[in-house]
């Protein structure tokens, strides 16, 4: 998946499904990503000198990384993402759907 961090995802499945959001933190090695505001969970914490008061605490639990759709940003419908050359050499990754730059992968290449 081409899932970045800062990108606006749509949730597809669980609870919050069809919230639109924005990707915090990505893990490519599990395979996971952290979206803001979505998959939170309730953790009891002891009291503590880091929490005086105890009591508990949000906090946003990693999904799957095929729970989410990038959002494009130009025709904001949910869509796939591939991956297109420039002339000069550079790789941007771009909406399936109308074709339109999401970003920029690698820079263009020094002749």
């Amino acid at each position: 998946m081409r899932v970045n961090k800062d990108d606006v995802v749509l949730i597809r499945t669980g609870a919050d499904r069809g919230e639109r959001a924005r990707v915090v933190a990505v893990d490519r090695e599990k395979g996971t990503v952290v979206v803001e505001g979505v998959n939170v969970v309730h953790k009891h914490v002891r009291r503590s000198r880091r929490n005086p008061q105890g009591g508990r605490l949000t906090k946003e639990m990693p999904m799957a990384m095929g729970n989410v759709q990038v959002v494009c940003p130009s025709c904001s419908k949910p869509t796939r993402v591939g991956a297109r050359f420039e002339e000069n050499g550079a790789k941007f990754r771009v909406c399936k759907k109308c074709g339109a730059k999401i970003s920029q992968i690698s820079p263009a290449r020094k002749k």
